[in-house]
């Protein structure tokens, strides 16, 4: 019988061994998730696609009464084990909680040079939000300068914004998204304080 406890697994051998176990044909189970009749056997046999779906997934591990990890979603850390990156310029704030292993498997950077910031205002309309929150990679700053979006601060205030460097001289220019906000031209990064790169960001809908 497949172990629900074991900590390490592969998907495709879990399935494998499920359909084994109950009777169950490759064919029947493509059809049950709305694939083509080939669709199981090439992600057990083949490797194709290398990850199930998180739709597929889910209907697959209901039809067995397994949890999801067990057909390759990312384990849930348990209380205590998540990572709850300082925020920017709010002493003793609490902020979003991340699980290590979606850190990991997004980023490069440690948790550690992590820190979350609130976007204040509407330059950056419609990327960004008032009330947004961004992952602010520390260690990302001037040494690796590119094209993108960094937070920074002006006048005192932390800020987003979309730095775009110049593809012959060695100067950048500060834009909003927003029109109706001036862009910076030709400045060089050793006039910004730059504080890291913008990597992630999450909004409420409603």
């Amino acid at each position: 019988m497949v172990d629900p406890n074991l900590p390490e697994h592969d998907p495709r051998e879990t399935l494998r061994r499920l359909c084994a176990e109950r009777g169950e044909d490759f064919a029947s189970l493509s059809r049950l998730i709305g694939r083509n009749a080939a669709y199981i056997q090439q992600f057990i046999r083949r490797g194709t696609p290398r990850r199930l779906p998180e739709r597929e997934r889910r209907i697959l591990a209901q039809h067995f009464g397994v949890s999801e990890q067990l057909l390759g979603a990312e384990p849930v850390a348990p209380a205590g084990e998540f990572v709850v990156p300082a925020m920017l310029g709010q002493a003793a704030q609490p902020g979003l909680a991340f699980a290590p292993a979606w850190l990991k498997r997004h980023f490069h950077a440690p948790a550690r040079q992590l820190r979350l910031l609130a976007i204040e205002g509407d330059a950056m309309a419609p990327t960004l939000q008032a009330g947004d929150d961004v992952l602010v990679d520390l260690g990302d700053t001037a040494e690796r300068l590119r094209d993108g979006l960094y937070a920074l601060r002006v006048e005192g205030r932390l800020q987003v914004r979309r730095l775009t460097l110049h593809p012959v001289r060695a100067e950048l220019t500060v834009q909003s998204d927003n029109p109706a906000h001036a862009d910076w031209p030709g400045l060089s990064a050793a006039e910004l304080d730059l504080i890291g790169r913008a990597v992630w960001s999450g909004r409420r809908l409603a």
